[in-house]
């Protein structure tokens, strides 16, 4: 199949979808009476990607298309608000089936959130994401965090982010936070082992050097100076299990066996910060700090460090429905690197600063555009990758259009960018798409 054709067929279904769409919602228009406590809708979309592999050496382009039906629930109680989200999606790519590869990756997520108000002083707040999936921005949800890998991942790759939080107002200028997190990592690339007889590696699994649980509890103390001023003062404490338990690395001095759990740690976190009000539109939240890092499981040496932490955002609305936000953040995460250098030690963590920006404009009540970009630095500790860097570009731009209450047609751009000190590390890729949203 040549992808003139596979386009051609790419359009009739975007028209099938279309007249579906305009069916359904001729049909159920007139039954939405009273409050809506759920939603379907399904997405279809094709596109080109001209590095799906991101791969330096090994750059492959396709066609394909993807379908992306969702469906929620919404439950608004007196004192509790409940939701639940799940998104499947499907991708064809036409290059793998031409390779006698198999053609179709799915994915899978489910959201669910929990806002309850014990009494006009205790409030808590729940959320977990669960995906399972390849691409690293489902697997790391979060723009602000630094990823442990840019790459596309081959398998059902699981990752799971929750997290808690309870909030109380003591007194009309004293509240607290309380927080805890989860996240819970887990790649089907697993099996690396070390030969008994000879010694011999066959090189580190990503289940071996990723899979992991990282949890963590904080406690902010504010202090509301006025109605558009709050400080505080925190503390974190947060660490970190890896859960492969495979080898990872030999120690090319005494042929000592890593293993995935000698990385473990945990890290010390104290900070301050402000949130202000500067106008109803204009926002800001300034968090600053350092943290102390503790690599403890480690049989070989012991390693703990300093570094410093910040959590900056911006938030400007400009117009009904026009905002900018901007961001920086500094903290420490997981790396796929391990190699051990000359001396034994192997790389614990990557030092990452990201900066994040995010628009989004109506250009009319129709016409809805937006403009995501991300950059991330990251430096490695210890090991042979000790001081090199890594540097990811990533900018998404899409345009939507409302056709009707039920129906809307999007486009969009997505680049990435790695440049990196390691040796066929970096990559760029670009994917185009253009697709029809229906909704109910």
């Amino acid at each position: 199949m040549n992808s003139k054709t596979t386009m051609k067929r790419l359009l009739v279904s975007a028209g099938l979808a279309a007249l579906s769409a305009a069916t359904l919602e001729s049909t159920m228009a007139d039954d939405a009476t009273g409050p809506k406590y759920w939603s379907v809708g399904a997405t279809l979309r094709g596109f080109y990607d001209d590095n799906y592999n991101t791969s330096s050496t090994d750059q492959r382009g396709t066609f394909g298309f993807e379908v992306l039906p969702t469906v929620s629930a919404h439950i608004p109680l007196q004192q509790t608000d409940i939701g639940i989200r799940y998104n499947y999606g499907l991708y064809y790519y036409e290059d793998r089936q031409e390779k006698g590869q198999d053609a179709i990756d799915q994915t899978h997520q489910v959201d669910l959130w929990l806002d309850h108000a014990f009494n006009e002083r205790w409030k808590t707040k729940v959320t977990d994401t669960f995906a399972v999936g390849q691409e690293p921005e489902l697997l790391t949800p979060n723009p602000t965090t630094g990823q442990a890998t840019p790459d596309r991942i081959q398998g059902d790759n699981i990752s799971n982010h929750g997290g808690v939080v309870l909030d109380t107002d003591w007194t009309r200028l004293l509240s607290t936070a309380f927080t805890y997190e989860n996240g819970f990592y887990d790649y089907q690339n697993s099996g690396a082992v070390v030969d008994p007889g000879t010694g011999s590696f066959s090189g580190p699994s990503l289940a071996g050097i990723l899979n992991r649980d990282e949890e963590s509890v904080a406690l902010d103390v504010k202090w509301h100076i006025s109605p558009q001023t709050t400080a505080f003062v925190g503390y974190q404490f947060a660490w970190v299990n890896y859960l492969g338990n495979e080898p990872i690395a030999v120690d090319p001095v005494n042929s000592f066996v890593y293993h995935s759990s000698d990385r473990d740690n945990y890290t010390h976190y104290g900070y301050v910060g402000v949130e202000q009000d500067f106008t109803s539109n204009l926002s800001a939240t300034v968090k600053v700090g350092a943290s102390y890092n503790d690599v403890y499981n480690n049989p070989q040496y012991s390693s703990t460090d300093w570094y410093p932490y910040a959590d900056l955002s911006v938030s400007y609305t400009y117009l009904p429905g026009c905002y900018v936000q901007l961001g920086f953040t500094h903290d420490l995460s997981a790396t796929d690197q391990v190699a051990p250098d000359s001396s034994g030690k192997i790389t614990e963590n990557a030092e990452n600063s990201v900066v994040y920006l995010d628009v989004n404009h109506r250009f009319t009540p129709k016409l809805i555009g937006s403009v995501i970009g991300r950059v991330q630095y990251s430096t490695y500790n210890g090991g042979l990758a000790d001081g090199s860097s890594t540097t990811d570009y990533g900018v998404g731009v899409n345009l939507s259009y409302q056709i009707n209450s039920h129906l809307s047609a999007d486009a969009g751009y997505n680049f990435d960018d790695v440049e990196s000190d390691l040796s066929g590390y970096g990559f760029t890729r670009n994917r185009v798409y253009l697709g029809l949203t229906a909704n109910y």
